[in-house]
């Protein structure tokens, strides 16, 4: 046979009857509503057999969940010796509370565990060693504080050095946390010591009358205590108690580790009598709640035999919610009028124990979750958040050398590999590419300028006019190598803003009508291709700064830069171009002004070249376009390429592509004009192909001006293949060493004051055209001077008609605009041209290019001999003044 099943029986807790309620009640006050506070009363449980089962039950159901649970402590008065007091109890509820056990953050004590530390202290209450006794004090207060001075350092040694250092650890070990404290202490320095503070501003054992803390902090030392109310006392450490249970349930919105906190403390006194400490308890806090007017997080639940002396009717049990309301209600009554047992709520229970199953238990007394986003993964969650954004928002924005973080002046962003943007601060440097040192150089010297400029219109009072040009460039982009410079187009244009910004600097600072010039420096990209993000930058730039009048550069004459000449057009903004030379460029921009003369003056000098010098009767012409193009996209090649077949006609016998790694074995020997009509990122390789023909190279080799910036560069002329004499056109011949010392000479103000500015000290790295030492200047150099020089003029010019009635009176730069400033250069153009170091310039009506601007053409005898300074064979168009005197010969 089976034996029968034997089932276990259902576990029960003996709870007094009307247990249900009380735990629903308790519930209820110890779950912290999401907004404001609710007032939690003194509850004074009476049962006849308290044998301690209550208490007991209660700390089991605040601690029934393992991870979030109430605070809370259990004292067995009955269990404690008779001689306890309030300090003992207090001491006792500290230190169960301060444990980190309840799945929230630990409760901080600040005021309690100083006013219970300083009970602890004896000094002598002799008066005559009162002084000794406070020093004393402040000695253990220092290092209670915890900041312990420990041993003075030593340092070994009678040298005047060892002194130093002794005397400096001393300062440090020593004097400085002394005086930090002094100053704590003496609660007059705002967010310092504020624990101190407060007991100078609280009610009990009357704080002022002892002026300082460190005297009334002295009074409840054993000894000077004694002659203190005992009353007074034990409110003090009750109210301190209390203050730091209020301090850390406080909520702010900007931590929320405050909103954690979702069940009050609970204290259960098991155990409690009229006669005995727990009574005592129980009344200082009434009191202290009463006297005070404030409230407290905390909920005290006795638990006693006999009702407590106050005047009060013990309601049953199970009444307790009814009770509750009806106590709440009162209670800003009897608080107002201080009545005894105010904040007291008294509860009877019979002496009947009704069974009832753990399961059926109410709600148990845990603490409710924290709102989420005061949850501890939030801070995580959000961290990782931002991380993420922050790298989908870099992502493709962001590199070691470029920054794109908002800052004035400084807009940045990845494009394509290439930090596009602009930047007029150090903190954004473009390019940082190995080799382009003298490029980062420049642009350094050019902001290290904008604020010298800056500082100079602040101490004028703001006088001077003052104006902010833009370089717009080709500054990222290529591949070089470690010892390859492959920007010197792009860095010769920066000295020469950078050289008429250094010029202007140099006036007077008395001379109120003397402009003061700003720039800033912007990246387009390799060949132009990112100019309009570029462009929508400056625009925004353009439109937050008045003083932006204008926008030097834009080197490369091809499809992105005409668009972005459109849309810069569009913002208004006038474009000054040093070296731009295809045909009608001008045609996107009523704004647009060229330094350089149009690819057809060009093509008519190289013609006239072959005619008049080389008596030639044809020519092979060979045209490049760069990496990643085409004629279409290349206007400069474009042009080029159909002036030279207007010029030329059926001359020209032979017009084809080169591109990298093609042969030229077939133009050996040739014996008329063999003429490179493309980028000089291909010329190198074009001259490499021609090393072929070993001695029996073409007789006459000759190159347009975009090979200016392959014989710019002295890195790539050395390495050059072979000893080919190379004829090369030149923007700018008027502007070299040689002919500037002419100019110098010959009294030339213009060109010998520049002569003196590249030659100085500290602006060009390295100075330009000293004499017997120096590299030479370069051409750009020139051409964006007088690119820049020519603003400036026109605003000046603007300026002194707009203050020709008050010379005293401030620069304001919304007095002119953009437009304005354009107007007013061709205005002064028109009266005779604008004398430029790199020649004269004049524009015809209703046009950007300049008429009859200066070119030459460039003879090196063997290419990689950088020594060797080029020499002008050919010129066409006006130096300084006068008719255009046609192409010619230039004589030896």
């Amino acid at each position: 046979m089976r034996e029968p099943v034997t089932r276990p029986r259902p576990v029960r807790e003996q709870l007094p009857s009307g247990g249900p309620e009380l735990l629903t009640l308790l519930a209820r006050l110890l779950r912290r509503p999401r907004r404001g506070d609710r007032r939690l009363p003194l509850l004074w449980l009476v049962r006849p057999a308290a044998d301690g089962a209550t208490a007991a039950l209660l700390r089991r159901f605040a601690a029934r969940r393992a991870g979030r649970r109430v605070p809370h402590a259990v004292l067995d008065l009955a269990g404690r010796p008779a001689g306890d007091d309030v300090a003992a109890v207090l001491r006792e509820l500290h230190r169960q509370l301060s444990v980190e056990a309840f799945g929230a953050p630990r409760l901080r004590f600040r005021h309690y565990p100083l006013a219970d530390w300083l009970m602890h202290q004896t000094l002598a209450v002799d008066l005559d060693a009162a002084d000794s006794g406070r020093a004393a004090l402040v000695r253990r207060l220092r290092d209670w504080r915890g900041r312990r001075a420990g041993d003075d350092p030593q340092v070994g040694g009678d040298s005047g050095l060892g002194t130093a250092v002794h005397l400096l650890l001393w300062l440090l070990w020593r004097a400085v946390p002394s005086v930090v404290f002094r100053i704590a202490v003496s609660g007059r320095v705002p967010l310092v010591g504020r624990q101190y503070r407060w007991f100078m501003r609280q009610q009990y054992l009357a704080p002022r009358q002892s002026v300082t803390f460190l005297g009334f902090a002295e009074r409840l030392t054993a000894g000077w205590r004694d002659g203190e109310h005992p009353a007074q006392v034990e409110k003090l450490l009750l109210h301190a108690f209390l203050e730091d249970l209020r301090l850390a349930y406080r909520r702010r919105f900007w931590r929320p580790g405050d909103w954690r906190r979702t069940a009050y403390p609970m204290l259960v006194l098991d155990g409690a009598r009229p006669d005995n400490v727990g009574h005592t308890l129980v009344r200082l806090v009434d009191e202290v709640r009463n006297e005070t007017g404030r409230n407290d997080p905390l909920l005290v639940v006795a638990v006693a035999a006999d009702p407590p002396p106050e005047p009060a009717a013990a309601r049953p049990l199970t009444q307790a919610e009814e009770v509750y309301e009806e106590w709440a209600e009162a209670l800003p009554e009897n608080r107002r009028l201080r009545r005894p047992g105010a904040w007291l709520m008294l509860l009877e229970a019979d002496d009947r124990d009704v069974d009832v199953p753990v399961g059926g238990v109410p709600p148990a007394l845990v603490a409710p979750d924290p709102p989420w986003w005061a949850r501890r993964f939030l801070p995580a969650a959000v961290a990782l958040a931002l991380v993420a954004g922050l790298g989908v928002w870099a992502h493709g924005r962001w590199a070691p050398d470029c920054r794109p973080w908002p800052a004035d002046r400084v807009s940045v962003r990845l494009v394509g590999g290439e930090c596009v943007g602009y930047s007029d601060t150090a903190g954004q440097v473009f390019n940082s590419e190995p080799g382009q040192d003298r490029l980062r150089a420049v642009q350094r010297r050019i902001f290290a300028q904008n604020r010298a400029a800056e500082e100079v219109w602040r101490r004028s009072d703001h006088r001077r006019p003052y104006l902010t040009l833009v370089y717009l460039g080709s500054l990222t982009g290529n591949r070089t190598r470690a010892d390859e410079e492959s920007y010197v187009s792009e860095r010769e244009e920066l000295e020469g803003m950078a050289t008429a910004q250094y010029a202007l600097l140099q006036e007077s600072a008395a001379a109120d009508d003397a402009a003061l010039l700003h720039i800033v420096v912007a990246n387009a990209g390799r060949q132009m291709r990112h100019a309009g993000d570029a462009v929508r930058m400056l625009e925004g730039l353009a439109r937050d700064d008045p003083t932006v009048l204008g926008v030097v550069g834009l080197v490369d004459s091809r499809t992105s830069t005409a668009a972005a000449l459109r849309e810069l057009n569009r913002v208004g903004l006038p474009v000054l171009a040093p070296t731009l030379s295809a045909d009608r460029m001008d045609a996107n921009s009523s704004l647009y002004l060229a330094m350089s003369a149009p690819n057809r003056d060009q093509a008519r000098m190289v013609e006239a070249y072959a005619r008049q010098v080389l008596r030639v009767g044809e020519a092979h012409v060979y045209w490049t376009t760069g990496d990643r193009s085409s004629l279409t996209d290349d206007l400069y090649v474009a042009t080029l390429v159909d002036g030279l077949r207007e010029r030329f006609g059926d001359r020209i016998t032979r017009l084809d592509e080169w591109r990298s790694g093609r042969r030229l074995t077939q133009e050996c020997g040739y014996p008329g004009m063999l003429f490179f009509a493309g980028r000089w990122s291909e010329f190198d390789g074009f001259m490499r192909a021609l090393k072929e023909c070993g001695a029996n190279p073409p007789r006459h080799l000759v190159a347009d001006d975009s090979v200016n910036r392959y014989m710019a560069n002295p890195g790539l002329r050395a390495s050059a293949p072979g000893n080919l004499p190379v004829t090369y056109v030149s923007k700018a011949a008027l502007a070299t060493c040689a002919a500037l010392r002419t100019a110098q000479a010959g009294r030339d103000d213009a060109r010998g004051s520049f002569l003196t500015w590249i030659g100085a000290d500290g602006l060009l790295d390295p100075p330009r055209c000293r004499a017997g030492t120096g590299p030479p200047v370069g051409e750009r150099v020139s051409l964006a001077y007088d690119a820049t020089m020519m603003t400036v003029r026109a605003l000046e010019s603007l300026a002194a008609r707009l203050r020709h009635a008050d010379t005293g009176r401030r620069w304001e730069p919304r007095s002119v605009n953009p437009v304005g400033v354009h107007a007013e250069v061709l205005r002064q153009n028109a009266a005779g041209g604008y004398p430029g170091v790199s020649g004269l310039i004049r524009y015809a009506p209703d046009s950007g290019e300049p008429v009859a601007k200066r070119l030459a053409l460039l003879t090196v005898a063997k290419v990689p001999d950088v020594d060797a300074a080029p020499v002008e064979v050919f010129h066409c168009g006006v130096a300084d003044a006068g008719p255009d005197p046609g192409c010619r010969a230039t004589p030896r």
